[in-house]
């Protein structure tokens, strides 16, 4: 058995705008309510304090989605969080540190199709996580190591590797 809809479990938002609610379980699709919110189809408007024209308020916007995907990446991919320092110092590198973090990200990005690599950077990076290297001290002294490509998945990003 479904669960019970009720006034207070229905917001505004979205479809549910859409919605009305009678004799506690009924619901219908208000049809003046579609219409009056279709005459807003296609429609953008932005509201700005800035002392911009019209078409620079346009074009700055049109490129928020590069700014929101770096943050989304350094978020989500990148796994960063707010760190508390205390010393100026230490903003300032972990500000750097997060910068390089993402440009080796997108570096690695532009890199994959010139390699032939068709994944994306998570996969690679996934991947790359369980590529072992083994290291052998001969006995001069010496250290050497080799990087192993046990799978198929490890031997198609070998290529950067070689770099």
């Amino acid at each position: 058995m479904g669960r019970k809809i009720t006034k207070d479990k229905i917001n505004k938002r979205g479809y549910n705008k859409f919605l009305e609610i009678s004799k506690g379980v009924e619901v219908t699709i208000n049809q003046e309510k579609i219409d009056e919110d279709a005459k807003w189809d296609g429609l953008k408007g932005y509201i700005t304090s800035t002392d911009l024209s019209g078409e620079d308020v346009i074009k700055q916007y049109t490129g928020l989605w590069v700014v929101e995907r770096a943050f989304r990446i350094s978020k989500g991919n990148l796994e960063m969080r707010p760190m508390f320092h205390f010393t100026e110092r230490r903003i300032e590198a972990h500000v750097c540190i997060c910068f390089i973090a993402y440009k080796v990200y997108k570096e690695l990005q532009r890199l994959l199709p010139t390699y032939g690599i068709h994944m994306s950077v998570d996969k690679v990076l996934k991947i790359a996580k369980t590529i072992p290297t083994v290291y052998v001290k001969l006995p001069n002294g010496k250290i050497i190591n080799k990087t192993l490509f046990l799978t198929d998945e490890q031997g198609q990003i070998k290529p950067l590797f070689d770099m």
